[in-house]
């Protein structure tokens, strides 16, 4: 059984930046691919950012340049840093990841960018 935990959300001025943690547990997860989800109030669960075993990175084009992704295998934990915040980057947001053909996915964690 796979678990996920998020942390690292909470309010912050446009501009700033947070970073977020997802702590894993369960299977050896350096083997698989993470990712973060991201989900605002009356809109679909969209992709943020993906990285590979290998630490390939993916972002989609609205956080690029502003948004890292990052993992720490020994910890078993990836994390999202998120720079330059916008207000629009509101949204819960979540660590996936994917084993056996079975998602799981973290409870996640809202970040709030408002002034």
């Amino acid at each position: 059984q796979v678990q996920l935990v998020e942390s690292g959300g909470g309010l912050v001025q446009p501009g700033g930046s947070l970073r977020l943690s997802c702590a894993a547990s369960g299977s050896n997860l350096r083997l698989t691919n993470m990712g973060w989800y991201r989900q605002a109030p009356g809109k679909q669960r969209e992709l943020v950012a993906t990285i590979t075993n290998s630490g390939s990175t993916n972002f989609a084009d609205s956080v690029k340049g502003r948004f890292t992704i990052s993992r720490d295998n020994a910890k078993n934990t990836v994390y999202l840093q998120m720079n330059n915040l916008k207000p629009e980057d509101t949204a819960v947001y979540y660590c996936h990841t994917r084993m056996w053909s079975v998602d799981y996915w973290g409870q996640g964690t809202q970040v709030t960018v408002s002034s």
